[in-house]
């Protein structure tokens, strides 16, 4: 097979069909052909390479395959454009010096330059979409804009791919081509000086770039640039000394850099400081970067800029003359300086974090989750305590949480909230926990673009998913708390089962009816008689068993035994919890009872990972019972009423620790005067 293989590669053979002009004009030759070249790279080693190429001296001068299937590098096929980068890559990983010559040199070189402007024009496509004017925000522009992203990553980890192949050469050429031609453009943060791309967009479109591709070379270029306006004279110059040795930044960074300078006058020195530069007049909005969108009113800015500035700060790959500008001392083991941004600006941008957090109306969940990250972050990260108005906001944002969850308690799904804790507890903690490298950036855009739309949810659902949200952001708040005490997360509490001879109904129920499934025989003891009308079944006379054990609770449709007086066949069931009994006002012996159709349990089975969508347009049922006379309707409206009591008070013991904040007390027992100021709910 291998003696094959040279025989074909040799005397040009191979060559000969790949370099033929072929009519690619409609038809299926296309995708033929592009097999044809991928099956051929499959081939290739150090031996078989040189059979491909064409060499003068001591230079290729023609690559055949290569060069071909660079023509099919932006085919508007998908599976075409996979192929030829897989392809592309198989070559990167065997060529040898004079191939990577040949590949690196102009015009050849330029593949990888047209590579990174089709990725600004994503770019801007994305930004387009972004800054659309659209009264709602729908969950189909979300899926737009999540594609939109998508492409990004996928181009973003082909460079990673190019760059991970080690070859010097290579590697500076790609990194100098996505320096120069896309990331300095992004960092300009402003539309009015030259850059097309909004603030919100290039500062998520760094952090996602940073994430996928890393590096020295990336993480100190865009430290470097963004930090530039907060540099001391001396550490700028240390910076830009520091050439030796393994560290060789891109020539593009410096000249970048003294691009900037050149923008940038000296002011005079303050009293204990050493001279710090900053911009003229008219550059000091543009320069001001990083820190204006930090503060700005604009809340898409202030998470997508503090995200940006954590993901340099947490790198291992930060030049250590760069780490203390930020600040971030515990990561690097370096001592706090005062004049880098974190400490200086510490209680300013904890403010602002927490001014989001208390906004009425609120953000949605998963922006207070991102909140909690930051905010968990730049306490533990920097040891700094919270001062008192700050601890005031959080105060009360922690109150507004706790009345969320007492609504709920009133809700139609009061029941499912001991699981909804048991869940979102492990999840809160998981998100808090996050690293920055995997914490997903996207949300700067979605808050760019706005809050969004329920796209016609049923009124069950609509309440569960808020349900949901009052749980998770009351346990966000239990947590971050905890951090600010303790500096740790709190193990979720072991909810106690409220025992069912303290919550059953006064009156005797068989011990069948609580575990009462479809088609099972119950006393009908308890029952009260009634009619019901089925769509498929005509009127049946019924009775009505509701019945609360613990926190759970059921409502039972049974109709009479044919051959036993006292006992009955279960024809539907559904849960207590949001019934909602309501008298007919026209029809007073008429009885309407709402069923919820929503499954949640159904829902989550059918959702993997944070960014599937899916929605239930499901109709809330309903049902409406007969009673004798007026006064039997009004007894088996109480009655409902009366179980759905029980049900709920049993819940409200079960989670009475977590409201009445014990759990929090026990751990802040002890602390310092700080807990004075936790005292909440």
């Amino acid at each position: 097979m291998q003696f094959v293989s040279y025989y074909c590669f040799s005397n040009d053979y191979i060559n000969n069909i790949i370099a033929h002009e072929y009519d690619f004009n409609g038809g299926d030759l296309a995708p033929y052909f592009v097999s044809f070249l991928r099956a051929v790279s499959g081939k290739l080693n150090r031996d078989t390479l040189c059979l491909l190429v064409k060499v003068h001296g001591d230079a290729v001068v023609s690559f055949p395959l290569y060069n071909e299937a660079l023509k099919f590098s932006h085919h508007e096929e998908k599976m075409i454009q996979t192929a030829i980068r897989a392809l592309t890559l198989s070559i990167y990983n065997v060529s040898d010096d004079m191939v990577y010559q040949y590949i690196t040199t102009p015009p050849v070189s330029k593949y990888f330059s047209n590579l990174v402007l089709s990725l600004k024009e994503q770019c801007l496509h994305l930004d387009a979409l972004v800054l659309a004017e659209e009264e709602t925000f729908t969950r189909q522009k979300r899926k737009e804009l999540l594609l939109e992203t998508d492409k990004i990553v996928d181009d973003l980890y082909y460079i990673k791919d190019i760059i991970k192949v080690g070859e010097f050469r290579l590697s500076r050429l790609v990194t100098e081509n996505l320096l120069s031609l896309l990331v300095f453009p992004l960092l300009q943060f402003k539309q009015s000086n030259g850059s097309k791309f909004s603030t919100v967009t290039s500062l998520f479109l760094v952090s996602r770039l940073l994430q996928v591709i890393g590096g020295k070379d990336m993480i100190n270029s865009v430290a470097a640039t963004i930090l530039c306006p907060y540099m001391s004279s001396s550490v700028r110059n240390s910076f830009q000394g520091n050439t030796a040795g393994e560290i060789n930044y891109p020539n593009s960074l410096f000249e970048h850099l003294n691009k900037m300078e050149s923008m940038v006058c000296s002011v005079p020195e303050c009293e204990g400081e050493e001279n710090i530069t900053c911009p003229n007049d008219e550059a000091c909005k543009e320069r001001s970067g990083i820190l204006d969108c930090i503060f700005s009113e604009n809340q898409s800015l202030l998470l997508a800029s503090l995200f940006l500035l954590l993901i340099i700060a947490e790198s291992k790959d930060l030049d250590y003359f760069l780490a203390p500008i930020i600040g971030i001392s515990g990561m690097h083991d370096m001592a706090v300086m005062d004049g880098n941004i974190l400490v200086r600006f510490m209680d300013q941008i904890l403010n602002a974090l927490l001014t989001v957090l208390v906004r009425q109306p609120p953000f949605s969940v998963q922006t207070q989750w991102h909140i909690g990250w930051f905010l968990r972050k730049l306490l533990t990260i920097q040891g700094k305590m919270i001062n008192d108005y700050n601890l005031q906001l959080f105060n009360t944002s922690l109150e507004q949480s706790c009345e969320c969850v007492r609504k709920e308690l009133d809700g139609c799904w009061f029941d499912h909230m001991p699981e909804a804790f048991g869940k979102e507890w492990a999840s809160c903690n998981t998100a808090l926990e996050e690293s920055s490298q995997l914490k997903d950036p996207f949300l700067s855009l979605e808050l760019a673009v706005g809050q969004q739309t329920s796209d016609g949810d049923t009124a069950t659902h609509h309440a569960w998913h808020r349900m949901v949200e009052a749980v998770k952001v009351f346990i966000l708040h239990l947590q971050l708390k905890s951090s600010i005490l303790t500096g740790n997360l709190l193990e979720y509490p072991l909810l106690n089962s409220v025992p069912s001879t303290a919550t059953d109904s006064g009156r005797t129920h068989a011990s069948d009816v609580s575990s009462a499934s479809f088609g099972s025989e119950v006393s009908l003891g308890s029952g009260t008689p009634c009619r019901i009308s089925f769509s498929n079944a005509g009127i049946r006379d019924v009775y009505l068993i509701p019945v609360a054990r613990g926190i759970s609770g059921k409502l039972l449709l049974a109709e009479k035994h044919p051959f036993r007086s006292q006992r009955g066949v279960v024809l539907a069931i559904a849960p207590l919890a949001g019934l909602d009994p309501k008298i007919d006002e026209a029809h007073p012996t008429w009885l309407h009872l709402r069923i919820r159709e929503f499954d949640p349990k159904f829902v989550q089975s059918k959702i993997k990972g944070h960014r599937s969508e899916m929605s239930s347009h499901l109709a809330d049922g309903r049902w409406i019972l007969g009673f004798p006379s007026n006064k039997a309707c009004e007894a088996a409206q109480l009655l409902i009423l009366e179980e759905i009591r029980k049900q709920r008070s049993s819940v409200e013991s079960l989670l009475s620790p977590l409201l009445r904040n014990y759990h929090l007390e026990n751990l802040s027992n002890g602390h310092d005067k700080q807990t004075s100021h936790a005292q909440v709910c």
